[in-house]
């Protein structure tokens, strides 16, 4: 399993990127988002990437950050969702504005995305949001400290939403945690994911 590139981009076009690594060049099928966010021809770049493989065919997509892959690996195990349809929605939202609308089960906004109908948005919301209850248990999570290990009743209200909208990302409630300490749980869930988020980059 190839987990990433690291080389000179030496040919770009939507929906691709081609990085030559050791003489080698490797097309990645990819987001607008990550196009967006990677330099120019003959520049170097590094991609987090997924490898597909289909009877005729092996192919690899790549993604600017491992939030991007995460959410693109998550959406692939949805019914009815394949690449394409996942990489177009990381297209047209973030990672973070998918997790939003699952938190919010707000399926209009996945519409916005090429081959995503209504009733594909609904679907997404449900199964994913079936899949963070598994990743988000109820009970308690252990968050570190300098005298051990101290137990935490899971956050409610948005910070719960919160929480599962991060499951999405790939971050675990055990992962965050001890970055939501401090945050005001009244503030919107959008906010209380971008302070949470920006916490564990300054890490």
């Amino acid at each position: 399993m190839i987990y990433s590139l690291k080389g000179t981009i030496i040919h770009s076009e939507p929906g691709a990127v081609v990085i030559e690594c050791a003489g080698v060049g490797y097309k990645c099928l990819t987001t607008m988002n990550t196009m967006s966010k990677l330099p120019g021809v003959g520049e170097k770049a590094m991609v987090y990437t997924h490898m597909l493989v289909r009877e005729d065919a092996v192919e690899l997509c790549g993604f600017a950050d491992s939030r991007e892959l995460n959410c693109f690996k998550l959406l692939t195990t949805i019914s009815g969702v394949g690449a394409k349809v996942a990489l177009a929605i990381l297209s047209v939202l973030t990672p973070e504005q998918v997790a939003l609308a699952v938190s919010s089960g707000d399926s209009k906004t996945l519409t916005k995305a090429s081959g995503v109908g209504n009733k594909l948005a609904q679907r997404i919301i449900l199964e994913l949001k079936d899949k963070v209850k598994n990743i988000v248990p109820s009970g308690v999570i252990k968050i570190p400290s300098d005298a051990g290990n101290v137990n935490m009743a899971l956050p409610t209200g948005n910070l719960e939403k919160a929480v599962g909208a991060l499951a999405v990302l790939g971050y675990s409630p055990d992962e965050v945690a001890p970055y939501m300490t401090g945050i005001d749980p009244s503030l919107p869930v959008e906010k209380i994911i971008g302070e949470t988020l920006k916490a564990i980059g300054k890490k």
